[in-house]
């Protein structure tokens, strides 16, 4: 699990840039900083560059830092997920409708809000890589046995992105 950061940590706002930076150079929609070595509790997410005519309006783009779940609620949907963290694999995840979070901004300043829909999944996708879980463990198992080859290979560093990569040996 992630560390709290600490207020007003002057050097969040360039890990921030960063990973906007970072995300956007991956096509990615959301990124936590765990997935570019920074064990502290933040994750960016921009939804609004995935909005349609049916969700204009609804997207989000924001930082989260120190995050806490609240509540999850609502119904169960699947969605296929992926993860810049395990580039070409995808799967069904089965995530609730809502989520309810308490984190601050960038101006450390506290919110309490409830999000739905696709920022909701987006959210929890990202919250799930400051607790140290990663979308594969939501995976059925029949699926997820399909995938162990690919997931093996990328453990062992072979995979091919369209942006670096670094693998940290395990202990």
């Amino acid at each position: 699990m992630a560390d709290d950061v600490e207020m007003n940590d002057p050097d969040i706002s360039k890990l921030i840039e960063d990973m906007w930076e970072t995300m956007y150079h991956a096509s990615g929609v959301g990124l936590a900083a765990p997935q570019v070595g920074k064990s502290v509790r933040v994750f960016v997410v921009d939804t609004v560059q995935i909005e349609d005519e049916e969700t204009k309006g609804k997207g989000i783009k924001r930082a989260f830092i120190n995050a806490r779940k609240i509540e999850e609620g609502g119904a169960f949907w699947d969605y296929e997920e992926g993860c810049l963290s395990i580039p070409n694999v995808r799967a069904d995840v089965e995530r609730q409708e809502t989520i309810t979070l308490e984190y601050l901004d960038e101006s450390f300043a506290v919110h309490l809000e409830t999000f739905t829909g696709m920022n909701a999944r987006v959210i929890q996708h990202e919250y799930d890589h400051i607790d140290g879980i990663l979308f594969t463990e939501h995976v059925k198992p029949l699926k997820r046995r399909l995938l162990r080859r690919k997931l093996e290979n990328i453990r062992k560093g072979k995979v091919d992105a369209d942006y670096a990569m670094r693998f940290v040996k395990a202990k």
